[in-house]
Order: structure tokens, then C-alpha cells, then sequence
């Protein structure tokens, strides 16, 4: 009991407080960062999850512990877990660990606010939209509106609510009995957000109309057309196309100019998921993969991605300068948004979504831009396309890996187990499961790269 109450002591103690923080910092940077991001050591130790319940010891007590057992605890839970910023992380469309936006991320949450209104997050609401002002520009928008989301998919399911409150505002009211048979259109190769907002909303699965995808992945214009007409004979209502820069498996750039063409003559809501490949317009030679963007009606972008900003970074932006985002989701909470304050009320952003409290995901990408300047960010993004290339030449000089070959799952388990590298896999179409490599972490190298293809054949060299 005595442990107990010296550790809950602590919120008094000043000193206390300090020595523990310090004490916690020290173990992230030694543990987490430093260890945690060096190739010579493992990207995960992994254990069975009965065995990890029993190291971790989970269960919650009615009595304290001593700072030196939270202090193991800390300890635990970073060896355990996976190393993401690791530069043998291939796993996700995150990775890599970024100094600067790890500083912001640490004073966001040392801060605790929420960012609803200018009231209690003065300094946030300001950068936000500062933030959000130059991303719209680098999407072609010399105005419009915007807002950060708890992910990619949250931002996919705003624009499709955005688009139907657009079309039908009385929705909002009177809900989905005011409505006709919706219809939306995507790619084969959409983020599968598209399907559960559609679930989520209300409209169902069977309003997604699939659009078929050519050999490398993009949308095929025609057989949008073809699909919008196939819609409206049915009695289904057109109302939105969503289109992908930088689909999950392939990569893939949809051609926005043809399918904006497609929308503009049908009066249909362009969005653009390009919550990978948004990051590419930062960079001058790359950024006419998504040449038409400008003319889309919404976008979502993750900076946590391509760019490293860290987990979660994703916003969602619209041409629209109607205040949309608030007609549609605004309920006027008179606790919160009252309209006599004594400062300008549209710095209250917080009635633009579903939310209540909202996270802070501006100041790690802000102070990250601060640091690297646009320039610096564009290198980066310059540098994941050459090592990409590097990847493939150095592939085809190498007999085993032009075939897709049912070894990943076995290949998987095996770098896992060691702790060597971590790469998902998938199957595509009539292709077998193969390994998707995300080349985004910034401290990649050439070295990884041959890593990687060394410890493929190495892990694989009995099958």
C-alpha cells in the first residue's frame, strides 16, 4: 500500500512528476527511438499471444505499483512491440520516424486540448487552417474549407455525406425516407472505406457501382460512363464518383482528368481519395500523376504516409466556400458555440464535424514543414520514387522473383519469428499472394533495399 500511495503522491509533487517524465523520456529515446530505428537491431520480437499476456501482465489492480515497475512497464510494452519506424518496416503504408514530428506529437499530447474551438485551442485552430491553406494550394485551390479527420477512411465518408447533404440538404432532417435510390462509382481497387461508408451511412453496399480498372490498376473512364448510364436505367440517382491517387495494392493513379470530364457532364461529386499519393504533389517531377485533381470537389490526403508525419495525420479537403461542412454537420451546441463571444465565432471550427472532442493532428506536419521547408519534403518524396526503381532494377537481376509464387504467407512468418523485416502480403485478381513493399520510410537506403531481397532469397532458399 505504501508503493500505492507514493505513486499517487506524484500528481503533488512536482519533482516527482519531473523525475518519473524524465525517467519515461529516457527510456523512449534509448528504447524506442534510437534502438527502435537501428538496422542492427530486430523490427519485433515476437511471441505467441498466451505468451505475451503472461510477460506483459495485463490484469488491472486495485493497488498501485512502484515507479520502478511502471518504469519496467514502459520498457515491456516497447520491446514487445512492432518498430514502425524501423528501416526494415515494410509492412504498412506508414513507417519511418520523423524528429520533428515526434517533438510536436509529444507537446500535442502534453497539452491535451481539443480542438473545437479558438476559446481552448487558440494557437491550434489558427495552424490548422494555415495548414490546410497550403495543402489546398498544392492541390490547385486558391480557397476553400477543410478539416483534419481521425483517418483516411473518415475523410472518404465525409465527402460521400457531403455529396449526398449537397444533392439533398433535407436529408439532414428528415433522413434517409427523403431520399431515391443513390448510386456512387468507384474503381475495383478503391480503399474498401467506400464500402463501409456507404454501410455506415445508410445507403447500403449495393449503392457502390464497381468501375473496372485496367492492367495497371486505374480506373477505366469508359466503363465509368458506362456504369453511370447502366445506374440511371435501374432509377438509381448518380450523385458521386470516388477516385484513388495511390490505390492500397497496386499504387495506382487514377486518370483524374477523364473522369473529372465524366463528372462535370453527369453533375456528379468528384472526390479523390489520395491519402497515399497526395503526398506526391510536393514534388515538381512527380506531381502529374495527379494532374486534374484540381478539379475535384474533395480530397483526402495523409500526410502520416507518404511523408511521415506520424499517426494520424489526414485531412479532408473541399473547393466548397458555402460552409458546407458545417450546414451539413453543425448542431449549434449552445454549451460550446455560442454566438455572442467576444472573439470572431467562425474560429470555432468544431461544429464542421461529427465529432464532439477532436485531436490536435496539425502541429507534427506544421513543425515537420517548419524543419524541412517544402523543398526538403519534396527530396523526400523524390527519393521513396528512386528507391522504388532501385527495388524493381535490382529485382529483375535476380532469377526467383518474376514469378508470383505461394511462398509469402511461409516467407512471412519467418521474418516475423526472427525479427529480420516486416512485409505484408495479399493476393490481386487471379494472382496469388505476393509481397507488397511501401517504400516511404525516409531513413530507407540502398542498403535496405538489398536487405530486403537478400533476406527474401535467404528466408526462402529451402522452398
Amino acid at each position: 500500500m505504501a508503493d500505492s500511495e507514493a505513486l499517487s503522491s506524484h500528481a503533488g509533487d512536482p519533482v516527482a512528476v519531473e523525475a518519473l517524465l524524465q525517467a519515461v523520456f529516457g527510456i523512449v529515446v534509448g528504447e524506442a527511438i534510437q534502438k527502435g530505428t537501428s538496422a542492427s537491431e530486430k523490427v519485433c520480437e515476437w511471441k505467441e499471444p498466451e505468451e505475451l499476456k503472461k510477460l506483459l501482465d495485463l490484469e488491472l489492480r486495485s493497488q498501485g505499483e512502484s515507479q520502478e515497475q511502471i518504469l519496467d512497464r514502459c520498457r515491456a510494452v516497447i520491446r514487445y512491440s512492432v518498430k514502425t519506424g524501423h528501416p526494415r518496416f515494410f509492412n504498412q503504408l506508414f513507417s519511418g520516424l520523423d524528429p520533428h514530428a515526434l517533438a510536436g506529437r509529444i507537446i500535442t499530447e502534453s497539452l491535451n486540448t481539443s480542438q473545437y474551438t479558438y476559446e481552448i485551442a487558440p494557437v491550434f485552430v489558427l495552424m490548422e487552417e494555415e495548414v490546410l491553406r497550403k495543402l489546398r494550394a498544392l492541390v490547385g485551390w486558391s480557397s476553400g474549407d477543410g478539416i483534419f479527420c481521425p483517418g483516411g477512411s473518415i475523410s472518404n465518408m465525409y465527402a460521400v455525406n457531403l455529396a449526398r447533404y449537397q444533392r439533398y440538404p433535407d436529408c439532414k432532417q428528415r433522413g434517409l425516407r427523403t431520399l431515391p435510390p443513390l448510386a456512387l462509382f468507384t474503381s475495383k481497387e478503391c480503399h474498401y472505406s467506400i464500402q463501409k461508408g456507404a454501410a455506415f451511412l445508410g445507403l447500403g453496399t449495393d449503392s457502390v457501382r464497381v468501375v473496372k480498372a485496367d492492367e495497371r490498376g486505374r480506373m477505366v473512364p469508359e466503363d465509368l460512363e458506362r456504369q453511370i448510364s447502366m445506374a440511371e436505367a435501374e432509377g438509381a440517382v448518380p450523385f458521386l464518383v470516388s477516385a484513388t491517387s495511390g490505390t492500397t495494392v497496386l499504387g495506382a493513379f487514377d486518370p483524374l482528368e477523364a473522369i473529372a470530364d465524366v463528372c462535370q457532364r453527369h453533375g456528379l461529386w468528384l472526390h479523390v481519395d489520395a491519402a497515399w499519393g497526395g503526398s506526391v504533389l510536393l514534388s515538381q517531377t512527380h506531381r502529374h500523376l495527379l494532374d486534374g485533381i484540381q478539379r475535384a470537389d474533395s480530397v483526402a490526403w495523409n500526410p502520416h504516409k507518404l511523408l511521415a508525419a506520424g499517426l494520424q495525420c489526414s485531412a479532408l479537403l473541399l473547393q466548397d466556400t458555402s460552409n458546407l461542412l458545417k450546414r451539413c454537420h453543425g448542431a449549434q451546441a449552445s454549451y460550446l458555440f455560442q454566438q455572442d463571444k467576444f472573439y470572431d465565432v467562425e474560429l470555432d471550427t468544431g461544429d464542421k464535424v461529427v465529432q464532439c472532442g477532436r485531436r490536435v493532428d496539425c502541429l507534427k506536419l506544421w513543425l515537420m514543414w517548419k524543419a524541412q521547408g517544402s523543398q526538403g519534403l519534396e527530396l523526400r518524396i523524390d527519393q521513396a520514387f528512386a528507391l522504388a526503381r532501385y527495388l524493381v532494377e535490382e529485382m529483375k537481376k535476380r532469377e526467383g522473383f518474376e514469378l508470383v509464387m505461394e511462398v509469402a504467407p511461409v516467407l512471412k512468418e519467418r521474418m516475423v519469428k526472427e525479427g529480420s523485416m516486416m512485409i505484408g502480403y495479399q493476393p490481386h485478381g487471379t494472382r496469388g499472394n505476393f509481397f507488397r513493399v511501401v517504400v516511404a520510410n525516409p531513413a530507407l537506403t540502398c542498403a535496405d533495399i538489398d536487405f530486403l531481397l537478400n533476406e527474401l532469397e535467404r528466408l526462402g532458399q529451402d522452398l
